[in-house]
């Protein structure tokens, strides 16, 4: 394998990256979450990182550049490219049992609107 080689790592937009809380506005991108350039600065070490979104591409790399994240992220895509992992604030992990499945989409919440204990 080539040295150089970068698995690919795609990251969901709004609720990862900036501080959309569910208030959807095409026009407008939350600004970036607090920790969110640094955690994209570190992973582009070692990964090949893409931002996967629904939002038009074009300005969701307008928010990249003017976040000062275009050195660090390879792409925007909203297509499911492989990858090594998805990062996303509305996904539930698959570990092989359909029960526990069904219980978790049951009862997911996204993580902006749990209640923690």
């Amino acid at each position: 394998m080539n040295a150089n080689f970068k698995k690919t790592i795609l990251i969901d937009l709004d609720g990862v990256l900036n501080t959309y809380t569910g208030k959807f506005d095409e026009k407008v991108i939350p600004p970036i979450k607090e920790g969110a350039f640094e955690f994209i600065k570190n992973l582009s070490n070692n990964y090949k990182v893409k931002i996967f979104t629904t939002r038009n591409r074009l300005f969701a790399s307008e928010w990249i550049i003017n976040n000062k994240l275009k050195e660090y992220v390879d792409d925007v895509t909203n297509i499911k490219e492989p990858s090594f992992l998805l990062i996303d604030d509305r996904c539930i992990n698959f570990n092989g049992n359909y029960e526990k499945l069904q219980n978790d989409i049951d009862n997911f919440q996204v993580w902006y609107k749990q209640e923690y204990t």
